[in-house]
């Protein structure tokens, strides 16, 4: 049977009414302390109508935590700060997930909670800089972690995930792309280590496939799922001769643990190429669960993608952001707002719950 864009489909426990996915975006308007804010639940719950929300990218400790005001979820107060953004998307009808994101070098000290620390795979800086309080700052050298610092973030993500569900959240995504922490152990550029967190393949997948086990152990399989980024540039990435065949493995190790999506996401969007189409027909064919395909599409080529199997649900990022109510706009072929990008990552309210809708 053809799909299209406006067709339920059961994802693990949820049953969706279409197949649209708002996809995560970095916004920044939580509170300095990391804590959920009353206008994020503003947001998310104007975007409820979508198949599934994905929140920003949310530190699952401390330590994950490289960028200025965006939220955690490692504490019980950020968990009764989420619980009201659940609670106001639940009641409008939505289902929404969480998006835990550990930055590993990707971040600067001045951004994270007091004790905790810039940590990587190996001890290779980033060369750029982060915003901070005191404005940009160059990401300083990472410390290259320890077995023990290993195990304290995958046991950080499991945890985190309990909390996600304890706030409410449907599904959790884990950040697998875009050149954070699981991405940093997966690509050799970032991932110099000689133990088995590194070196061959499985050894720098193993941080990948453990996050996703321990998770998946944590709340269910069914609840889980990862997001990759193959050929990715963002945060420094390097791509490497046997990325295709890596990823294709990747998906079926993931496959296997039976989680509930794998979301493929490529930058075109962000001025990068595209994921070449024989890659993504690797990942698809790897991967059991629900594939879920990013990266500047519009409604023609979602329900194109759909129709040609390449995907089971679509992810819509920065029309989303200046479009609340893109799912109708998609259902009537309306136009769309234009993004202000002077307020992606600033700007509170502005930018942020004030663009129009068509009503």
């Amino acid at each position: 049977m053809t799909r299209h864009l406006f067709d339920p489909v059961a994802l693990g426990p949820l049953a969706l009414p279409n197949r649209i996915v708002m996809a995560p975006m970095t916004r920044n308007r939580a509170s300095a302390s990391h804590l959920p804010t009353p206008i994020m639940a503003a947001y998310y719950a104007q975007r409820a109508e979508a198949g599934l929300l994905i929140t920003e990218g949310t530190a699952p400790t401390p330590s994950g935590c490289g960028y200025a005001r965006i939220p955690g979820l490692w504490s019980e107060e950020q968990v009764a700060a989420w619980r009201v953004v659940t609670d106001a998307v639940h009641d409008r009808g939505g289902r929404i997930a969480v998006q835990l994101m550990h930055t590993g070098r990707v971040g600067h000290p001045d951004n994270q909670p007091p004790g905790a620390r810039l940590l990587a795979p190996s001890a290779v800086p980033l060369d750029a800089t982060v915003r901070t309080a005191a404005g940009p700052l160059p990401c300083p050298t990472p410390l290259a972690m320890t077995e023990a610092q290993i195990e304290a973030a995958l046991d950080g993500f499991a945890q985190a995930a309990r909390n996600a569900r304890a706030a409410g959240f449907d599904l959790v995504e884990l950040h697998g792309a875009n050149g954070y922490l699981i991405e940093q152990f997966l690509a050799p550029c970032t991932n110099q280590r000689t133990d088995r967190w590194g070196g061959d393949l499985p050894g720098r997948a193993r941080f990948a496939i453990e996050v996703a086990r321990r998770v998946g152990e944590a709340i269910g399989a069914d609840r889980v799922g990862m997001r990759l980024s193959p050929l990715g540039v963002v945060n420094r990435i390097r791509p490497w001769p046997g990325v295709p065949s890596d990823y294709a493995w990747l998906a079926e190790q993931l496959g296997g643990l039976d989680l509930a999506t794998l979301h493929l996401v490529d930058h075109r969007d962000l001025g990068g190429a595209p994921v070449p189409s024989r890659v993504a027909r690797k990942l698809r064919r790897a991967f059991s669960g629900a594939f879920i395909l990013s990266g500047g599409y519009d409604r023609a080529r979602a329900d194109a993608d759909l129709a040609a199997d390449k995907g089971d649900l679509v992810a819509f990022g920065r029309a989303f952001l200046a479009n609340p109510d893109l799912v109708e706009r998609l259902r009537r072929d309306a136009p769309l707002n234009v993004p202000d990008h002077a307020t992606f990552y600033s700007g509170e309210e502005r930018g942020y719950l004030d663009y129009p809708t068509l009503s």
